[in-house]
């Protein structure tokens, strides 16, 4: 069953020269060229919109009975920023590597799952089942088109998540939860300050029962691939003007979550903290993240083949491992799937200048695609 190398690495330069920064996206630059090829090899498409130019492109391909098994990654992008020494969106071959902005996160993977997607349609004797691919918007900032997509009940039994892994095999992430957690005081002149509360010497005070609290967390027993859980503060900001008691601190909590913790409980337990502090203060918000934690049992017959198949076209795929970012697995997992997490290019090299993808992992994540469907959707 052929892959067509050529026509692999021109896809991925289309891909890449589409400029889906996410925000805002603009991610129809991705879809609408995938919609026509995946209407041209025989596939049911719907371009599912989020928001003005930001759909989601699921394709469909009924073959006979058997599972449903879906290729899923993301056509948006992280913001290209500075230091590149090539246009990030002027795709760059050097090397054996092909360079731009989502080389490895996740066009790369992105292309080799249409590659993937092409020879299965040329040879639909050799498979049986439903073939789906969902290539979402906002992975990037808020998973709103994963959410969007599970959201509609799409019933998968199977899933491969592409995100750059050098094709290794992965089975589990994290998940994360940002609140906003106000701290509340009183406004008087500064220069009567015991006329007002300072709400910055309250989140101080607060700020110790949280530095405990995540030394606690740290300390549990953490999870076999992933590590311990976690909880930080990224952001505080205060104060209305230099000579006014600040009525209000808010600070930006970052609490990564194991497999079998909950955000419920998790947000539980931080605002056990504000009374323990003697200060008044409440979550007043949740920043947009890509959501909860989830893993894959690593005797699952999709993860045991996929570790084999990976090994044959020659990634470092010995045993399963954990995800060290965030990704759409969970949402995958939310539409009935058991899935695996797997891509060409390295995290390493993702959200930086000069992002890129070797050309050889590409041509193998296609074939390992390909095999994986083949192996969970046999004839």
């Amino acid at each position: 069953m052929g892959l067509d190398a050529g026509r692999l690495v021109e896809r991925v330069m289309m891909l890449c020269a589409a400029d889906t920064q996410n925000p805002p996206g603009n991610e129809s630059r991705a879809t609408e060229p995938l919609a026509a090829e995946f209407r041209a090899l025989g596939f049911e498409v719907r371009l599912d919109e989020l928001f003005p130019g930001r759909p989601n492109l699921v394709a469909t391909l009924a073959n006979g009975g058997g599972p449903r098994f879906a290729f899923n990654t993301h056509c948006d992008v992280v913001q290209a920023g500075e230091g590149w020494t090539t246009p990030p969106f002027a795709p760059t071959l050097r090397d054996g590597k092909l360079f731009a902005r989502g080389a490895c996160d996740a066009k790369g993977s992105l292309a080799a799952m249409v590659e993937a997607c092409a020879a299965l349609a040329a040879d639909r004797h050799a498979w049986s089942g439903t073939l789906i691919a969902a290539f979402v918007a906002d992975e990037e900032v808020a998973s709103a088109g994963a959410r969007a997509f599970a959201a509609s009940r799409p019933a998968l039994d199977l899933a491969v998540v592409g995100e750059p892994t050098n094709n290794a095999v992965f089975t589990a992430h994290k998940g994360s939860l940002r609140p906003v957690v106000r701290v509340k005081g009183r406004t008087a002149h500064s220069g009567t300050p015991h006329l007002g509360r300072n709400a910055i010497l309250d989140a101080a005070r607060l700020l110790l029962r949280i530095e405990a609290l995540a030394a606690d967390i740290a300390a549990r027993p953490g999870h076999d691939l992933l590590g311990s859980a976690s909880l930080t503060v990224t952001r505080a900001s205060a104060g209305l003007a230099d000579n006014i008691v600040p009525d209000a601190c808010d600070l930006l909590l970052d609490r990564r979550l194991l497999p079998g913790e909950t955000e419920d409980a998790a947000v539980a337990e931080i605002e056990a903290l504000f009374a323990a502090a003697g200060v008044e203060a409440e979550i007043v918000a949740r920043k947009p993240t890509t959501g909860g934690p989830v893993a894959t049992p690593a005797d699952h017959r999709l993860v045991q083949a996929a570790l084999e198949i990976a090994r044959r076209h020659g990634a470092q795929a010995d045993v399963p491992r954990g995800f060290p970012g965030a990704c759409d697995l969970v949402h995958m997992a939310a539409a009935g799937a058991a899935g695996i997490i797997l891509g060409p290019g390295s995290l390493a090299v993702a959200h930086q200048p000069d992002e890129h993808v070797p050309l050889d992992e590409l041509h193998a994540a296609a074939a390992i695609y390909r095999d994986i469907a083949l192996a969970m959707m046999p004839a």
